[in-house]
């Protein structure tokens, strides 16, 4: 298999990488990434050098650059990991750059896989394009949950999947789209909440939580995606959707409480601050799906999520080096990430 992974510098698509890599090892691959704020070479510098990868600066929005890039090297699949995804910025920034990027940068792959008769398409989406769901429900999302997205990072999410459902019924292009829970891990931009809060309890900083802290979501180990993705690349069926959770539901303020306790740190350090606009209270999906129809299972469900997040913050504990040098060349990383 010949391989290109659009936006393979960041912290899904790294990981995604290196697990292929391990699990596929005759498997080539083309990191196909422009290096925006949270593209970081730093995340696959290991693998230069290694015949089975290579790199290319690029962005998914340049039809003819990505092109060429396809011509090239010639790829059997793409799998797009490529996304502005970051809710706060959607919300206070601007939604301009998730419309180009999410919906421009998604219908820019589709045409070229329809034009150039590539044999399939994944792509990586949230189960934020869902909208929330109550939080004494018991529910949970499934593949015929409607589309009700409700922020606008949420809402270009669900433009490009839409699209991926209309090059597919329009002109029976092979793509499949998935929608995954809140990952964690390692590499992950030091904005997300889970290496936001480790960052900050290693250093002694409050942890700011939104509203009363018990926004819940459904936490997924980055590897366990990336195992789910693998088994979509391979045996995945052209036009469906595949929903991948680990049913491991935590509220915020758990997170924090996790997080300070494995840090060695008091709960003092947690602080309320005001809700964020549009915050959904929860989210939860049904893994059924992929479950019954190709057998995928998380390792880190709900039963071992503690050793995963544990995991996790000793990852960022071991490697604070790789936080200071992406802090350092970033003006762009959250202000309130302060390294002391």
């Amino acid at each position: 298999m010949r391989l290109l992974v659009s936006g393979g510098s960041g912290f899904i698509g790294s990981n995604f990488i290196h697990y292929v890599l391990r699990e596929r090892p005759e498997w080539k691959i083309l990191n196909y990434d422009l290096l925006t704020y949270a593209g970081n070479p730093a995340n696959v510098a290991v693998l230069e050098g290694d015949p089975r990868y290579s790199f290319k600066q690029g962005d998914i929005c340049d039809a003819s650059a990505l092109e060429s890039s396809i011509n090239e090297f010639g790829p059997d699949a793409i799998i797009n990991f490529a996304a502005e995804t970051h809710v706060d910025r959607s919300i206070h920034g601007g939604a301009a750059e998730f419309v180009r990027t999410n919906i421009i940068g998604v219908q820019t792959i589709l045409e070229l896989v329809r034009r150039l008769g590539l044999k399939k398409y994944v792509q990586v989406s949230t189960d934020e394009v869902y909208g929330a769901l109550p939080l004494d429900s018991g529910s949970a999302f499934t593949e015929e949950t409607k589309l009700s997205p409700n922020s606008p990072y949420a809402a270009s999410k669900a433009g490009g999947d839409l699209l991926c459902r209309s090059y597919f019924k329009t002109y029976g292009v092979p793509v499949i789209v998935t929608h995954a829970s809140n990952n964690y891990g390692p590499y992950q931009f030091p904005e997300k909440l889970i290496p936001f809060m480790v960052t900050r309890a290693l250093h002694d900083e409050p942890l700011p939580l939104y509203g009363d802290g018990k926004y819940v979501r459904d936490w997924l180990h980055v590897d366990d995606h990336c195992s789910a993705l693998l088994m979509v690349l391979e045996f995945g069926k052209a036009g469906e959707t595949y929903n991948v959770g680990a049913d491991a539901e935590r509220p915020n303020i758990e997170i924090a409480k996790l997080i300070l306790k494995f840090c060695g740190k008091p709960e003092t350090l947690i602080a309320y601050v005001a809700d964020r606009p549009g915050h959904d209270r929860r989210y939860a999906v049904s893994s059924e799906k992929i479950n019954r129809e190709l057998g995928w299972k998380p390792v880190f469900d709900n039963s071992r999520f503690e050793e995963g997040l544990e995991q996790t913050v000793e990852w960022y504990r071991t490697h604070g080096d790789w936080i200071k040098a992406l802090v350092d060349k970033s003006k762009d990383v959250n202000p309130h990430i302060v390294l002391k």
